[in-house]
């Protein structure tokens, strides 16, 4: 996913929550800012103190592809990101991972869209504890919620770093999926031809495991003296396998 540095930062919505939020992400030097609010003068006075762009609130479906992190806290009754909004943003990003924070109570973002694969939806549900608990006094209601901005941020940033493995994951997924097409595709030539279903699926079975097993193997096979030792212990963390000694 890369650093903060390098994402295009959406805020959708400019109350207090959002200006917060704004703050840390201005912090780390976000490639870009853009602040969208029913209310352009508030937008734009939220935005002026960050250097961040404004957007109409009616032009987020349109835009966000454009957008590596979305935060949301608006005070909308219904959702403002759904789940088919979310589906056309990851597709006109060919799947490029997206982080979305809903900070807002009831939700701004659907919670169906955490079941995307490549989109990561983060919601503070403490927030409405700390709503419904009746706090003396707004402020004090700001600095709680300070504090989980904080803790969500760090994990924002431990989780970017950790991300620079998608494209291995992603490869490494497309290359079983094409193993597994072309001993389908053969298996239903075989049964096609009229062969016997039972030996057709032995086949189908013995051809994935030689095919998936092929690169580990060969790993193990190449390496030598140390890097042996250290080559055997990756394959058994790999695939859970027990420890031999």
């Amino acid at each position: 996913f890369g650093q903060v540095s390098d994402q295009h930062v959406l805020f959708i919505g400019a109350g207090e929550m959002v200006e917060l939020c704004a703050a840390h992400f201005a912090g780390a030097n976000p490639k870009s800012m853009t602040v969208a609010n029913r209310t352009e003068e508030r937008a734009l006075a939220v935005a002026g103190r960050f250097g961040a762009d404004t957007m109409r609130i009616d032009r987020i479906g349109e835009m966000l592809p454009r957008f590596d992190v979305v935060v949301s806290c608006t005070a909308s009754p219904l959702p403002i990101v759904g789940l088919g909004m979310a589906e056309r943003a990851v597709k006109a990003r060919r799947h490029r991972p997206m982080v979305m924070v809903d900070l807002a109570v009831p939700r701004d973002i659907e919670p169906e869209i955490a079941g995307l694969d490549d989109v990561f939806l983060y919601t503070v549900d403490d927030l409405a504890q700390v709503v419904d608990a009746g706090m003396e006094s707004r402020q004090q209601a700001v600095i709680e919620a300070e504090g989980i901005i904080d803790t969500r941020v760090d994990g924002f940033l431990h989780w970017m770093q950790v991300r620079d493995a998608v494209p291995t994951i992603r490869a490494l997924r497309q290359h079983a999926e094409g193993v597994r097409e072309a001993e389908v595709e053969r298996a239903l030539r075989l049964l096609a031809r009229g062969d016997d279903p039972q030996q057709v699926l032995e086949a189908l079975s013995h051809g994935l495991t030689n095919k998936l097993m092929h690169g580990p193997t060969r790993f193990l096979n190449q390496s030598e003296g140390e890097q042996h030792a250290e080559a055997g212990r990756l394959v058994q963390q790999l695939f859970n396998l027990p420890s031999h000694h």
